[in-house]
């Protein structure tokens, strides 16, 4: 079973957008032919991934969640080969170890403002000598990245001291906002109207030894 772990510690930095997405990638591989059966989970207890399931339209390839039983730890379903797992806000220390003893791939979403740049800055060195003691491979994606800005500019040059790859950075548009307010992620609907996400997200798919499903051509 393939876990990705999807983690930052400042609230708002696109953690819930990073991983409903690459859970929609997978799930529409899982369809054209790869055998995955995918789950999108949260690790803290708010379980909040459960309310955007709940909006998911039942004709998408199904992402599952926890199963949930009183009394008992929550596990996976049965047969899940895929896990995406969303973080809270504030992960650091103990419960970040924790989480990067289950992953196999860490993705780190990350805004390009000042604010996100110095909430973040002490995580990424946390990351860092964690990624260096485990040996597991962590990646920055930028979120609501608008290039040729000053911003944007101030933003690679505070990557570059992370010491951690920047694989993508994806654009600011509203179709990640409507999209999941229905549930539906980027791979739900005709590459056409998502062609300039598409490709930005080819990047992450090819980091994460991944490729867009041919249901998708």
């Amino acid at each position: 079973m393939q876990v990705y772990l999807v983690a930052n510690p400042k609230g708002g930095a696109g953690k819930s957008t990073l991983a409903t997405n690459l859970a929609g990638l997978l799930a529409h591989r899982g369809r054209a032919g790869g055998h995955l059966q995918v789950m999108l989970g949260d690790v803290d207890r708010q379980q909040s991934s459960r309310l955007w399931l709940a909006r998911r339209p039942p004709v998408l390839p199904p992402i599952l969640s926890w199963e949930l039983t009183p009394g008992k730890a929550a596990k996976p379903p049965h047969g899940t080969t895929h896990v995406v797992l969303d973080t809270p806000a504030a992960l650091h220390g103990d419960k970040l170890k924790e989480c990067l003893k289950m992953a196999h791939r860490v993705l780190v979403p990350v805004q390009p403002s000042m604010f996100d740049i110095l909430a973040t800055q002490s995580f990424f060195e946390e990351l860092a000598e964690m990624k260096a003691a485990r040996g597991v491979p962590v990646a920055l994606v930028g979120m609501r990245v608008h290039e040729r800005t000053r911003s944007a500019d101030e933003f690679l040059r505070f990557i570059e001291t992370t010491g951690l790859p920047l694989i993508a950075c994806l654009r600011d548009t509203q179709n990640y906002v409507q999209l999941a307010a229905h549930g539906m992620t980027l791979f739900d609907v005709a590459p056409s109207r998502v062609e300039k996400d598409l490709v930005q997200w080819a990047v992450i798919e090819s980091w994460l030894g991944l490729r867009l499903p041919q249901t998708l051509d």
